[in-house]
């Protein structure tokens, strides 16, 4: 395979940066999953999705968050897809029929809408100051988005749903309305561990911009029982550096907790796990990125949100 381009999945065949072409592929994983359904509301819900962090979905402004972007979204959201896909594919129970799976693009699609500020928002400067409520906001924003696809008795599940991708509380605690939703949910977290550790540009957006969105939502720092103040990460290194611990922490959440869902994006022949492969890749590297303590062997230049956003929209 030939070396793989920054705005490109796993497989090195899909743009990431471009709704359109995982709107192409997640409707080519519909067909094959459901012949003869029609994959138009999953296709709409990307559209939208792509409207929003553009700052073109009514009443919202333009995504501002340089990490948690449209291309983190639309990684994401493909991820998602080849994980159900994976586990239909096995015949598991419980099913997942092809409403649960539209359910499950767009829990994806909009399990980060909570970094979005609305217009006219005076209060927060910076998506980014969302941080520590973005999953409650993004799951609010679920449960008023289903209605447009059709899929509105499935609100009471799509802020429990969302909240697989936090950390305010262990998967296993969170109450779901039924079994099927926690299955999905599973899913979700595993897809957003994934997506992001794989991503070729994975260290690079760690330090240029997690950091600064970690400062901005006071993430950098935390108050310990007795009220005084510790610090978290002290710079944009200090939090590079850390990286091969979260990866540990990572991989013990996708199997304690997530119940090794990602083990269904391998695909059918369960040989190859391309996410996890490109995840120790990084892991690897951050390594030794730790034990050299030197930032200059970071040499990938992530996608630009502006230019990712230009080629959407011609792409």
């Amino acid at each position: 395979m030939s070396r793989r381009r920054n705005d490109y999945d796993v497989t090195n065949r899909v743009q990431t940066t471009d709704p359109g072409d995982i709107r192409h592929e997640i409707g080519r994983i519909f067909e094959k999953l459901y012949p003869g359904r029609h994959d138009a509301a999953i296709a709409r819900a990307i559209d939208d999705a792509a409207r929003l962090f553009r700052g073109e979905f009514p009443g919202y402004s333009a995504c501002d968050t340089g990490y948690h972007d449209l291309q983190h979204t639309l990684d994401v959201t493909l991820a998602m897809a080849r994980i159900m896909a994976g586990y239909i594919g096995q015949g598991h129970a419980p099913a997942i029929d092809a409403d649960l799976f539209a359910f499950g693009i767009a829990a994806a699609l909009f399990h980060d809408a909570g970094y979005i500020r609305r217009n006219g928002d005076h209060r927060h400067l910076h998506g980014a100051e969302y941080t520590k409520i973005h999953v409650s906001r993004s799951g609010r924003f679920l449960r008023n988005y289903l209605g447009t696809m059709g899929l509105e008795r499935f609100a009471d599940a799509a802020a429990p749903t969302v909240h697989f991708t936090g950390y305010e509380q262990a998967a296993q605690n969170i109450r779901v309305p039924a079994p099927v939703f926690r299955l999905l949910g599973n899913m979700l977290g595993s897809a957003d561990i994934i997506a992001q550790m794989s991503d070729r540009c994975y260290l690079e957006k760690c330090y240029e911009r997690l950091y600064p969105e970690f400062v901005l939502g006071g993430i950098d720092r935390k108050t310990g029982d007795d009220g005084t103040e510790e610090v978290v990460f002290c710079s944009a290194e200090d939090l590079l550096f850390h990286t091969p611990q979260f990866y540990r922490k990572a991989m013990e959440r996708l199997h304690q907790q997530l119940d090794a869902m990602m083990r269904f994006a391998a695909g059918a022949n369960a040989q190859q796990n391309l996410y996890i492969e490109e995840a120790e890749k990084n892991n690897r590297y951050a390594i030794k990125v730790a034990e050299r303590r030197d930032t200059s062997a970071l040499r990938r230049r992530p996608p630009s949100k502006t230019s990712s956003v230009r080629r959407a929209r011609t792409g």
